[in-house]
């Protein structure tokens, strides 16, 4: 928690002005007992009128002042508060985007949010809730006892021995709430994880009338997080009673030593009541400080989990060379490369080693968990080889900018991924200075321009989340477009035209041989044979192998992993019947 105090130095002004002002509040607060003991000893039992309206004056006076002072200090507490969570949710993003793809993969994405959404605002909540509190309530309870031993020393004594019982049952309810804290978050992330594999999967869930069965799996998680934080809300709980007790058996004592002193005359009625109320505010503060003690706990096991994330190491090393285009030669080799994903009992990629010339349209095909995308993954570097290196135009992946690297690169991934805003906005994330004019010519060449022209906003049509209010197949030709937007020497499409029909599909791969430049190596990752048959290079994969390497023909009459794959979507028998046009079969 504490390395995250340098977030806040940007604000150390409001830090220090805050704390500050609630100190002066408090002081104000301290001197009230002793004008309402002046009141009654030298107003109220001489029947001085004057003295008691200057007692009321300044009594008025301490309130607007310490109405003004804490007015002050909320401002600059909830200033200092505000910038302090902007610039940590800023700096958690930032790192995060730093990371690995194998690290995040460590995390999750549901742990990764919960902590940039949830675990950020309790530690915002508890800077808060300190610079307004951690100096104001433990010097009302210091400074009351204090005040209390200059009233009286014999009565001051019950202060002195309260304090220690006091502190020592707040430092044990917080020894015992954060490690409790810091479960129920651990618990949140495998609640939002739950709620979102329910809300994302909702039509398969109803598809195979499993409801009933993720009702029950969310309840347990549900209930497990209940339970849990019902034991820390509990253990927290115990702050207020326990406090109360020890106060209240205090002002017991100061009552029964007390009244017997008054009436002696060793002790007035004014100072009696200035012990009183000086015990009262100690119990007022002690309710602030155990709210105080139990956000400080929240926020410190949700701090801990942030600082997790922060203090983790990027286990890749950004390159220092820019990386740049070549007109000729290799474009992409691979020599000898190994990788496992972390945890993983066998290798996604094992000995892995081809060239691809400049301009050449590569085919990579194989069963599902062959590796296929793992191997383009490791071109824009998203994963480090294990064993092995990965060159792009000469220079090996790791020496580059990952940002010089990956502006070589166009990407439509597997999964269609578009995002809330525009069109236009979406496909401008290739190129940002895309012209209209640009933009149409990528959707043309990705077949989506019928669909697009037929909505009256056109490139200004707006798309949902996740593309919600778009199909399958037009999210495929959208993503495909953004990547062509991009005109980069580099072309992946890892299967990305797995929903879209053979008429539809045969009309890209055409539109995309005819425009894309010579110069222009394209990666073509896909599970069907005919989207790969006029590739200049065909890697077949299986098990994270290469098993055959070559044009359609030669491994058609040679690889047994490529037969099997085109003859289970082209029978051997109805050979004769079809067609070769265009790299499609007709």
């Amino acid at each position: 928690m504490t390395s995250l105090l340098k977030y806040m130095s940007g604000y150390l002004k409001e830090s220090i002005l805050a704390p500050l002002f609630k100190f002066l509040e408090a002081c104000f607060d301290l001197f009230v007992p002793l004008i309402v003991a002046s009141m009654i000893d030298l107003g109220v039992r001489t029947s001085d009128k004057s003295h008691i309206l200057l007692c009321a004056g300044a009594l008025v006076v301490i309130a607007i002042f310490g109405l003004l002072t804490a007015f002050t200090a909320q401002y600059y507490a909830a200033k200092a508060a505000i910038g302090f969570g902007s610039q940590l949710r800023r700096r958690l993003i930032s790192h995060i985007n730093k990371l690995s793809f194998s690290q995040i993969d460590a995390f999750g994405a549901d742990s990764l949010a919960t902590r940039i959404t949830s675990d950020a605002s309790q530690v915002q909540s508890g800077v808060n809730l300190v610079l307004r509190r951690f100096m104001r309530s433990p010097l009302m309870v210091v400074g009351a006892t204090i005040m209390a031993l200059f009233v009286d020393v014999k009565a001051g004594l019950v202060f002195v021995l309260t304090l220690p019982i006091l502190a020592l049952l707040v430092f044990g309810i917080m020894c015992g709430a954060i490690p409790a804290y810091r479960k129920c978050q651990r618990r949140l992330d495998e609640l939002a994880r739950a709620t979102r594999e329910t809300l994302f999967g909702a039509r398969v869930i109803r598809a195979f009338n499993l409801e009933d069965a993720e009702r029950r799996a969310f309840e347990e998680s549900n209930n497990g997080y209940a339970k849990l934080q019902r034991f820390a809300g509990g253990l927290s709980s115990l702050m207020n009673p326990s406090t109360y007790v020890v106060v209240n058996l205090a002002i017991v004592a100061l009552l029964w030593t007390g009244s017997a002193r008054v009436e002696v005359g060793d002790l007035t009625q004014g100072q009696a009541v200035a012990l009183l109320n000086y015990m009262s505010q100690i119990v007022v503060e002690l309710v602030k400080l155990a709210s105080l003690a139990i956000q400080t706990t929240k926020s410190i096991a949700c701090g801990a989990r942030i600082a997790e994330v922060l203090n983790t190491t990027p286990d890749m090393t950004d390159g220092t060379v820019e990386a740049r285009a070549r007109r000729e030669g290799i474009a992409v080799a691979f020599h000898n490369v190994t990788f496992s994903y972390a945890g993983a009992a066998a290798p996604a990629l094992e000995n892995v080693s081809f060239e691809a010339r400049v301009g050449e349209k590569i085919g990579i095909i194989g069963g599902s968990g062959s590796g296929k995308t793992t191997l383009v993954n490791l071109i824009a570097r998203f994963y480090e080889a294990t064993d092995g290196n990965v060159e792009v135009f000469g220079g090996d992946v790791r020496d580059y900018t990952s940002q010089s690297l990956r502006s070589l690169i166009a990407l439509v991934p597997q999964k269609a991924e578009l995002f809330k805003g525009t069109l236009a906005e979406n496909l401008r994330w290739g190129a940002p200075d895309a012209t209209d004019a640009e933009l149409w010519r990528a959707l043309e060449l990705a077949q989506a321009s019928d669909f697009v022209a037929a909505r009256p906003e056109g490139l200004a049509w707006k798309i949902e989340q996740n593309g919600r209010n778009l199909s399958g197949g037009q999210k495929q030709r959208l993503t495909v477009a953004r990547g062509l937007v991009r005109n980069a020497p580099i072309l992946i499409l890892d299967d990305s035209s797995s929903a879209l029909d053979f008429t539809t599909e045969s009309r890209l791969r055409a539109a995309l041989r005819q425009a894309l430049p010579e110069t222009t190596t394209t990666f073509i990752i896909t599970q069907r044979a005919s989207s790969i048959l006029r590739a200049d290079q065909i890697v077949v994969l299986d098990d994270g192998k290469i098993v055959g390497r070559g044009v359609h023909s030669e491994l058609l009459e040679s690889n047994e992993v490529y037969r099997e794959i085109f003859y289970s979507q082209f029978p051997a028998e109805d050979q004769d019947s079809f067609q070769f046009e265009g790299g499609a079969l007709s």
